[in-house]
């Protein structure tokens, strides 16, 4: 590992300054993500929009995500060009922000991948991140509560029609009762995969409440 550590150094994705193994990107670059400062028990902008989408309870974006910008870049390149240890440092970034006080959720799921997208992939995205969460949290995550049913482009590069055919793409491979449920996505953008998802689990659970926690949120 020393070795090629040496032959092929870790890079600030930004600015291409020597960095850390364990960091993503400079410090001087950190300060030009721009984190929401959300709260995750008060009212916030993505709570606001996902309430009109469905009965959600609380709802926390880790920072906006923008056309051309750095947070685009880096959740483009944990997606894209195989780099998924950068979800264990946005994990650190979240729980470095977050304080969920007293509403602290009883279980962790992510938005699934359909199969054919997961084995082209290699890996889903989310779930690095979503068991760096688990562990520093001490909540329990389950990456198999949710089946991925219908293989689709992703949301923001759809039109209206072609959204509306996402519906019912996700089902239960189980039924709970009793639960919060913190429901991760990596980005929220039209708020139809968390919908859609959100009015499954409350169609076919019973007395369960779902917030969300999203790594970055479209303005």
């Amino acid at each position: 590992m020393m070795i090629f550590d040496f032959l092929f150094p870790n890079r600030c994705l930004n600015c291409n300054k020597l960095i850390d193994k364990d960091e993503v990107i400079c410090e001087i670059c950190l300060e030009k993500v721009n984190f929401t400062h959300h709260h995750f028990a008060a009212n916030n902008s993505l709570m606001e929009k996902v309430r009109l989408m469905a009965p959600l309870g609380h709802a926390y974006s880790l920072f906006y995500y923008e056309k051309g910008s750095l947070a685009q870049h880096i959740i483009h390149t944990l997606k894209y060009n195989h780099r998924e240890k950068i979800g264990k440092i946005l994990a650190k970034w979240v729980w470095e922000r977050i304080d969920f006080k007293d509403c602290k959720p009883d279980l962790i799921i992510t938005v699934p991948l359909h199969p054919r997208k997961l084995k082209q992939r290699g890996y889903n995205q989310l779930h690095l991140f979503a068991n760096e969460l688990s562990k520093h949290f001490q909540i329990p995550v389950n990456h198999h509560f949710l089946r991925r049913t219908k293989h689709s482009r992703a949301q923001a590069s759809k039109n209206q029609s072609e959204r509306l055919k996402t519906k019912n793409a996700y089902q239960l491979t189980e039924t709970i009762s009793d639960k919060h449920i913190l429901l991760i996505d990596d980005v929220y953008t039209t708020g139809n995969t968390i919908s859609n998802i959100a009015w499954e689990i409350l169609n076919n659970s019973k007395n369960v409440r779902i917030s969300i926690l999203v790594m970055a949120m479209d303005v």
